[in-house]
């Protein structure tokens, strides 16, 4: 038997007609405290009562006139409080409607996957012939770089070795700079691309699922 009084502390017993008859004597016993009698009281209007003030009214209670505990406990249940409802973080909400979003874009892929075209994404370096190339690319532009630089440090400081390599190291550097700035914005417009691509079986699946609600 569960309850849901989050009220009571410690262990929580039904009442039985014998607790009934010992709590109606015990609230009217001028033996007992003012205090202990008006618990009497508020013990007998309760179907389910807590163990403690019910043993204190007993202890007080004189042992010629009371009963004994095993026949006053007799037939009773202990009456267990409900959990509270777990609350759920706004973490795991955005989770949840995350996945709840993916388990409809998969379900609106999977009813549509004989009519509609499969669109295929194309992804960086997904080839031999794509690394290798991209490869080649940046070795041609650190080379190119270095002797700009090279070329440009000899001009400047009168054909002085050390300058002349400082000049061509920067120029890699420089290169190196550039084509990495150049990959980052293919990079970002490959994902953007991707990202429409992914957002739009969902516009469809909503659109679709507003249609069937109407």
């Amino acid at each position: 038997m569960a309850t849901n009084d989050s009220n009571r502390v410690g262990l929580v017993i039904s009442t039985t007609e014998s607790i009934r008859v010992f709590l109606s004597g015990a609230s009217q016993d001028p033996n007992l405290s003012h205090h202990l009698r008006h618990t009497s009281a508020d013990l007998l209007s309760q179907s389910e009562l807590s163990y403690e003030p019910l043993r204190s009214v007993w202890m007080a209670s004189d042992p010629s006139t009371r009963p004994e505990l095993t026949q006053l406990f007799s037939g009773t249940r202990f009456v267990f409080s409900s959990p509270k409802p777990r609350q759920k973080s706004e973490e795991l909400k955005s989770r949840l409607k995350k996945l709840q979003d993916l388990a409809e874009r998969k379900a609106y892929q999977e009813l549509v996957k004989d009519i509609a075209p499969k669109k295929e994404v194309e992804e960086p370096f997904s080839s031999y012939k794509d690394q290798l190339g991209f490869g080649l690319h940046v070795v041609v532009t650190m080379f190119t770089g270095y002797l700009v630089g090279y070329a440009a440090f000899r001009a400047l400081f009168n054909h002085s070795p050390a300058m002349n390599a400082a000049g061509g190291i920067l120029g890699l550097v420089v290169a190196m700079l550039v084509e990495t700035f150049l990959f980052i914005i293919r990079s970002s417009n490959l994902d953007a691309s991707k990202t429409r691509s992914s957002q739009t079986p969902k516009s469809a699946f909503s659109a679709s699922s507003l249609k069937k609600n109407q």
